[in-house]
């Protein structure tokens, strides 16, 4: 930060100088950062986010779908939105440490995927974060995160380490083998992240199209993902999410930005991931100069 903020007073003192000695034909306008990353702008898959509750605990179900019911009613789901879709300020949230001596409601999470779960310094931010912190206030019980690889978090809850994931899950039967799914509180879609400079997919208008323009390749093709998530399953082929797969080589990663990082380091091609956060990733790369 203090580095671009030296730049730009440099510029501007550039400016300055020319503008006095009355020459300003000679002085150039500093260029706007191009863009790195774009996203082809056309909706891969229809997804709903829940979160899923640990099965040994049908009250506490019950309890969240009535939660989610009353903050889409009362329009507190709206203003958490707005903080990050609008023009709204996010409230930052903290975890307490775990103690079973303690009345606590355990989150699992990944706090890699804004804007539904990051984390800034020591305070965790994000939709579903802060639905967490309403939700532990709403029952009466204090509030832990557990910070965790996507691919763990339904297994914790399933395991009964953890009361509830809030992680941006997508509804799957697979996933219903370990956890009881809330009502739905999000659509979601999936978008495919490429260069900037990249024009395969400019003429394409719909899903199929943009598959058949992957498959038509001879395979090579390397698509990036976030571990556990739909983008893998897309990517890959699964028959319990209906996904057939693409024809590519397929990469794997913690979470989308390490993903859009080897894209722009030349080692992949694509990178597969939800709309929403591939929204957030491609701004943060396309900001830094």
């Amino acid at each position: 930060m203090k580095k671009i903020l030296a730049l730009f007073l440099a510029a501007l003192m550039v400016f300055s100088l020319a503008a006095c000695g009355g020459n300003s034909g000679d002085s150039e306008k500093p260029e706007e950062t191009a863009a790195k990353v774009k996203i082809v702008d056309i909706n891969l898959t229809e997804e709903q986010y829940a979160f899923g509750v640990d099965k040994a605990q049908p009250e506490l179900l019950e309890k969240v779908n009535a939660f989610i019911a009353k903050i889409m009613e009362d329009g507190t789901f709206d203003e958490i939105c707005n903080k990050y879709f609008g023009d709204g300020t996010p409230t930052p949230v903290k975890s307490a440490k775990k103690d079973t001596s303690k009345d606590q409601l355990v989150v699992a999470t990944n706090a890699a995927f804004a804007p539904f779960e990051y984390m800034e310094g020591d305070s965790y931010y994000g939709i579903d974060m802060e639905i967490a912190a309403l939700l532990a206030e709403e029952l009466g019980q204090e509030l832990v995160i557990d910070n965790m690889k996507f691919d763990s978090v339904c297994l914790s809850v399933g395991e009964h380490k953890c009361d509830i994931a809030m992680a941006g899950l997508t509804i799957n039967e697979k996933r219903k083998e370990s956890v009881n799914f809330s009502d739905s509180y999000y659509n979601a879609y999936q978008k495919l992240i490429v260069k900037a400079d990249d024009t395969t997919f400019d003429n394409c208008k719909t899903a199929a199209d943009v598959d058949a323009l992957i498959n038509a390749g001879d395979g090579s093709k390397k698509v990036g993902y976030q571990n556990g998530t739909t983008g893998n399953f897309y990517v890959v082929g699964d028959a319990d999410w209906g996904f057939d797969g693409l024809k590519v080589q397929p990469k794997g990663y913690d979470n989308g930005a390490l993903a859009v990082q080897d894209l722009l380091n030349g080692n992949i091609d694509y990178v597969m991931i939800d709309a929403d956060p591939a929204v957030r990733i491609v701004e943060n790369f396309n900001a830094v100069g």
